[in-house]
């Protein structure tokens, strides 16, 4: 048992890597799931007109009305254009990039926060370097682990801010810069939309909005997502799917492992590739309820910041870093 917090050394790739390749000799149908689901466009459109509506509606309501609704509803709907996002991210709503980008800024406009084009850019490092401590923005830095620790109170508070999280761990990230005109352009038309729902809607409905994004990313059933994708509760595993009943409001953006061995197949046919290839999804460990994996973070101990496995970083810049830090003889190390 370790005496002091610290993250899951392992010194091979990301499991994704060979499974993919795995399944793609044995399932070589699965590159017909490929592509661009265009109707995801117009469920875009619709949610976004949507929230303004029920934003509009709510603009002489009480406070306590408003932040109500937006826990109850408004949740929802922004956790779901943050998963849109996620798919214009990886080019499966639309078949140009261009296009892909354009609908990403449509998701962000009753977001409040401009994530679109940021989160295109670090999501995909993600990908790249998934579970390397310099370069993946999913893996939190130490200083902010080592604050939230163990306590249930303040892991909590960690979740319920979660946005604020996700928008400072870019910070961590070496070797790549945040800005490009896409991401200045997200951030102008982001705050000319918020000052035209204050100025001509209300504070109310500007009130809905943020909340709304708030909950979505936080402390909220829908927040348990953030804990059961790439949390270790299952020794050497390290992504996990989630195959509840949210799934139906949120794009089936539980099924994790399958999307991480295929990125480039749209939600609508996520299930689809476990179907097809059950023999190498069944015996990984999976969620049923994201509430349950919500409490059990925040409660259990065992599990915190740390509980995730990091390999050696493999940016050609990080040579020097990884003659410093040899994982070599390292076994992973679990809290369970």
């Amino acid at each position: 048992m370790k005496t002091e917090r610290d993250f899951i050394y392992h010194d091979g790739p990301n499991s994704h890597i060979t499974r993919r390749r795995e399944i793609l000799a044995a399932h070589p149908e699965i590159r017909n799931l490929y592509g661009a689901y265009t109707p995801s466009a117009f469920y875009i459109v619709l949610m976004v007109l949507f929230q303004f509506t029920i934003a509009y509606f709510l603009r002489n309501q009480a406070w306590w009305i408003v932040a109500l609704t937006a826990y109850a509803l408004g949740a929802f709907f922004h956790h779901a254009l943050y998963v849109m996002i996620h798919e214009c991210t990886h080019n499966v709503v639309l078949k140009s990039a261009f296009g892909n980008k354009i609908m990403g800024l449509v998701c962000d406009l009753p977001l409040v926060l401009p994530s679109a084009m940021g989160f295109r850019k670090y999501h995909m490092i993600h990908h790249k370097h998934l579970g390397e401590y310099s370069y993946d923005p999913d893996i939190v830095s130490r200083t902010e682990a080592n604050l939230v620790g163990n306590s249930a109170i303040k892991k909590a508070l960690w979740l319920m801010f979660f946005s604020i999280s996700q928008g400072l761990r870019p910070m961590k990230v070496q070797f790549y810069k945040p800005l490009n005109a896409w991401t200045i352009s997200n951030a102008i038309i982001n705050i000319v939309v918020c000052a035209l729902v204050v100025i001509f809607v209300g504070p109310m409905a500007f009130l809905y909005l943020a909340l709304s994004t708030l909950f979505a990313l936080g402390l909220h059933p829908l927040g348990g997502r953030w804990i059961q994708e790439h949390f270790v509760t299952k020794e050497g595993q390290e992504t996990y799917s989630y195959y509840g009943p949210l799934n139906k409001l949120a794009f089936n953006m539980g099924y994790h492992n399958e999307h991480h061995d295929f990125m480039t197949v749209a939600w609508i046919n996520q299930p689809k590739i476990k179907k097809l290839a059950p023999e190498y999804y069944d015996n990984l460990k999976s969620y049923n309820s994201w509430t349950m994996v919500l409490l059990k973070f925040i409660f259990d101990p065992k599990i915190d910041s740390y509980t995730r496995i990091v390999h050696p970083d493999r940016h050609p810049k990080a040579a020097v870093d990884n003659e410093k830090n040899l994982y070599s003889k390292e076994v992973i190390e679990t809290f369970f």
